[in-house]
């Protein structure tokens, strides 16, 4: 029996998600579908990427939708232009069977006069990202003062990625009876004040624990010197032939060094980042999602909202400076029931972090071995064994060829054949795995030492590594995070290898540590730069604050 029965949907509906093989509720659809098409209550609903939300939120907001009525009730927002157009897609698949229900999808990167024509045909849906929406409500093109329902989808992203004036010039424009419907994977602050300023007397619903990570995913990470990262990534990818996975790095500059490493070495790699035209990105996106890509190697910015489905892992190059997006990053992989994993590949002066994250989404992180050349050797002839096993033969396209390639390989008996054959694939790896050395870092904990770790047999253990801490006057009333100002120095100094360590951001300026051996390098890169109206300023903190410190924020 098809679950969704039990809901009442119209039989267009029904129709339409049985052709999609849509029969058992998932956890969020069970507790948000009842509740918005017999309430008229607001809603906060927490749940994990992956969870089937469009459907929670699209199947009872077409049941009530009037399709003959040519204006628009409901606006959808989202993070990234693929989320918005996956969501205005499966919209149009649960609503196939509705000919006069029209959605419209309006983002970034396109040709704003195109999404302005397809509103002058009055649509009922609008999905749209933040920005674009915001403009052409000013245009006045989009007019959602009479909208009966609003959905902010993947929340603390937009927020995430400064939509929040946006955010909150759009809300300010809607009416005020209207119902909202608040999709989140995470529960920070700002999306309470959302809640509160926005929303009026909301329920809210749970699936698993707020802020907690994928059900389905495994958590592991690996401990190696900052230059033996890529070698470690490498052998990751190694260990697993069939790997379909996006490899999450800090910065621009450096998802285009790993994919260029990745793409010279051979692997099926490439990368998303912010200089890519929307074509190229597109063009990405879709050799991705054909799996025509093994890897694809991006920043958090550029793989927001993306919804690729079995992913085998997803691989943190680095760690982001902010741990909540792990729980985006994660929940990429693991989704539709299927199994995924997780892999951090982290340095000496990190341990702390993976101990934050575990305490974080509750879930416990597994400490993995880098594997050597001879267990990832064995593992790749296995796999060239089994697909030599599973192979098929074309008997009728490959017989006229039979007799002349028989004759020529009769001298060999049967188990020279095999090694030889074997050996035309494997040589590669062989040759480049002889006499590999050991990535791996013993970690010494000393209890008097809160936590930190110190590197067996290294001359110079990042976690002993002398840092300088440097005051510069920019904050958060500045726009400035600790992504953006990692990218500041990487940009200004010209180098994505100096090490940041701790960032203390404060509302009008910030701390942060930095290689003391980088320190007057980077004090001279960023010092009497213009960020917006603000000309730099930049000073070594001593045990005496800057007098502008001192001031009271």
């Amino acid at each position: 029996m098809n679950l969704f029965e039990s809901y009442g949907l119209r039989q267009q509906i029904m129709e339409a998600i049985g052709q999609l093989g849509f029969e058992k509720p998932t956890p969020i659809q069970q507790e948000c579908i009842p509740f918005i098409l017999q309430e008229k209550k607001d809603l906060v609903a927490l749940a994990q990427t992956g969870t089937g939300k469009t459907a929670a939120f699209g199947l009872p907001i077409l049941e009530n939708i009037e399709p003959e009525v040519p204006a628009i009730q409901t606006l959808i927002l989202s993070p990234t232009r693929e989320l918005c157009m996956q969501i205005a897609k499966d919209l149009g698949d649960f609503s196939v069977n509705m000919p006069k229900l029209k959605t419209v999808a309006v983002y970034g990167g396109a040709n704003i006069q195109a999404q302005i024509s397809a509103l002058k045909k009055k649509p009922q849906i609008v999905v749209g990202t933040p920005g674009r929406t915001l403009d052409l409500i000013k245009r006045k093109v989009l007019k959602i003062d009479h909208i009966q329902w609003l959905v902010l989808d993947e929340a603390d992203e937009m927020l995430s990625m400064g939509f929040k004036e946006d955010l909150n010039a759009i809300l300010a424009t809607t009416p005020a009876d209207k119902q909202t419907l608040l999709f989140s994977a995470t529960m920070p602050e700002e999306i309470r004040r959302i809640a509160k300023t926005y929303m009026t007397d909301y329920k809210e619903i749970s699936v698993g624990k707020k802020n907690a990570g994928a059900e389905n995913v495994n958590h592991e990470y690996y401990v190696v010197h900052s230059k033996n990262r890529y070698a470690a990534l490498k052998r990751v990818v190694d260990l697993y032939p069939k790997i379909y996975a996006i490899v999450f790095c800090r910065t621009r500059a450096e998802t285009k060094e790993v994919a260029d490493k990745l793409m010279g070495d051979g692997y099926n790699a490439d990368t998303l980042h912010g200089d890519l035209s929307q074509a190229q990105r597109d063009f990405v996106m879709n050799r991705f999602r054909q799996k025509h890509l093994q890897l694809l190697v991006a920043t958090d910015v550029a793989a927001r909202g993306l919804d690729v489905n079995d992913l085998t892992h997803v691989i943190n190059y680095n760690l982001p400076d902010e741990l909540e997006a792990y729980i985006h990053r994660s929940g990429r992989t693991g989704r539709a029931d299927k199994k995924g994993t997780s892999v951090s590949i982290i340095h000496t002066r990190e341990p702390q972090k993976i101990k934050a994250l575990e305490k974080m989404i509750k879930k416990p992180f597994t400490r993995q071995q880098v594997p050597d050349g001879k267990s990832i050797c064995k593992k790749q002839l296995f796999n060239l064994v089994d697909k030599v096993e599973q192979v098929q033969v074309d008997t009728a396209q490959i017989e006229p060829f039979l007799p002349v390639v028989l004759k020529k390989l009769s001298w060999l008996d049967r188990d020279e054949l095999i090694k030889r054959f074997v050996s035309v694939e494997f040589n590669r790896f062989l040759a480049y795995y002889k006499n590999a050395p050991d990535l791996n870092v013993s970690l010494d904990y000393d209890k008097s030492s809160s936590g930190r770790g110190s590197v067996k047999g290294s001359k110079r253990s990042q976690s002993s590594m002398e840092f300088s801490k440097l005051y510069i006057n920019l904050g958060t009333k500045n726009n400035l995070s600790p992504g953006k100002l990692i990218g500041l120095i990487n940009e200004r100094t010209k180098s994505s290898a100096i090490k940041i360590g701790h960032i203390e951001m404060m509302k009008k300026f910030c701390f942060f540590e930095v290689d003391q051996r980088f320190e007057k390098q980077v004090q001279d890169a960023l010092q009497g730069i213009q960020w917006g109206s603000i000309k730099t300023v930049v000073e070594l903190k001593t045990s005496k604050a800057p007098k502008k410190i001192r001031r009271k924020q």
